[in-house]
This record gives structure tokens, sequence and C-alpha cells, in this order.
């Protein structure tokens, strides 16, 4: 099934903006969440088919957040990209281990972006 709706979960302001333009631009349906606890709430809500996660958020980090995700029997299916400034290979694999499907670092190159999302379908 072609991915339409994606979850954005930022605590910045102008991230969110920045992943909302290329996405919506694209056709995507966007919605999005300030913090992990929040995006627990859409996610169960909205059933997004695809959720870009930042790692360093208060409250819970993006880590912690995919972890949940990736344990719940209902969500478990829903892929994460995480795109965040944290650029380590062990960031990378460790954002894997946690349930990731992929990982990004900002600023996210939009074709890069668009290209993993493709790749989900």
């Amino acid at each position: 099934m072609a991915i339409q709706r994606i979850l954005i979960v930022d605590d910045s302001p102008t991230e969110r903006y920045y992943l909302s333009d290329i996405l919506s631009r694209s056709g995507y349906t966007v919605s999005v969440a300030e913090s992990g606890e929040e995006a627990l709430l859409k996610i169960k809500a909205e059933k997004p088919e695809l959720i870009l996660m930042d790692v360093v958020m208060p409250g819970a980090n993006g880590f912690q957040v995919t972890r949940s995700i990736a344990r719940d029997p209902e969500l478990k299916d829903v892929p994460i990209i995480i795109c965040s400034s944290k650029s380590q290979e062990t960031d990378r694999i460790w954002a894997l281990r946690q349930g990731a499907r992929d990982y990004l670092v900002k600023p996210v190159d939009p074709a890069e972006l668009l290209g993993k999302i493709a790749a989900l379908n």
C-alpha cells in the first residue's frame, strides 16, 4: 500500500515546517507532533503510514518513542525514519536497533527523503 499519511515528530517549529513543506508539495498528507508523548497519542488516533522522528526532544527522546512504537503490536508495522542532527554511525546503528527503518542526518536533503519514502512503498 502506498504511503500517503505521514507524521512528523520534531520539537523544532522550523524543522516541522521544512519537512511538512517538502512532503505536502509531493502530495503527502502531513500531521505534526511536537513531542514523543504527543506523537504516541496522534499515532493511535490518526494511524499514519510513516513517521519521521527527531531524536533530541524534551521528555521522551526519539529513540525511546521509536522503541515503544516498535514494541506495540498495533503500531509495530508503521515504518519510522529517524531525522536527526546526530551524525555518528553509532546513532544510526542504535536507531535501527530501536526499530527505525532508516536514518537521515539533518539538514535533510529533500531528494534523499523522498527517495527513502519511495523505497518503503
